[in-house]
């Protein structure tokens, strides 16, 4: 199976290659609309802010959307989730790709430590096969804004000791073919693979 990384320079590529070539995919890095136009399957990965990640995206954008459009699954991961979200708050009001609905916020300084760094458990609320066999296992974050839980959530967390925040840690759209995490798979040891391994799966059989 066939599955093109978006590299528009902010994406853990290496790590995430290598997670899914683990997972059995043929990967391919691409900074190329018409390659991501016509893909297969996609994935989306992202370190750092909002507004950069569109910005440096902005040219793929409506590849994006086509891909989409045309019933290929996407996968977002991290920034890349949230960039398919329709809004962040994040270094104040910007538009995302508006593929899954919800907007992305700021943890509260209630919560204690910002970003949130670190192992949570994950608890499936709404079917999907990217989280078949996974439900309640451990997952790796690094955030500092969160999408609320919304009838986009496939699978929540909590962060914060006296003041606890719930937020969605895998969303979907409606349709089921995009796909995003808040963690990062390839960081999470044999969950994130079987995650990685899920998604190449129902890719193939898209």
């Amino acid at each position: 199976m066939k599955v093109d990384i978006v590299d528009y320079g902010l994406g853990n590529l290496r790590s995430v290659t290598r997670g899914l070539e683990r997972a059995g995919a043929d990967v391919r890095v691409t900074e190329e609309a018409d390659i991501v136009r016509g893909s297969e399957a996609l994935v989306l990965p992202g370190v750092g802010a909002f507004k950069e990640g569109m910005r440096g995206s902005s040219e793929l954008h409506e590849a994006l959307v086509d891909a989409v459009n045309d019933g290929a699954p996407l996968l977002g991961i991290c920034l890349g989730m949230q960039m398919l979200m329709t809004a962040s708050e994040e270094g104040g009001h910007a538009e995302g790709l508006d593929l899954v609905g919800g907007e992305v916020v700021r943890f509260p300084c209630e919560v204690g430590k910002v970003p949130h760094m670190g192992w949570n458990t994950v608890d499936v609320v709404s079917s999907h096969p990217l989280m078949d066999g996974v439900d309640g296992e451990h997952f790796y974050f690094v955030h500092s804004f969160y999408a609320a839980v919304d009838d986009y959530t496939v699978g929540s967390t909590e962060y914060g000791e006296d003041y606890a925040v719930e937020f969605s840690a895998v969303v979907s759209n409606s349709d089921g073919n995009v796909v995003g995490t808040q963690f990062h798979p390839e960081k999470s040891g044999d969950a994130g693979l079987r995650v990685l391994e899920n998604y190449v799966e129902f890719a193939r059989d898209r």
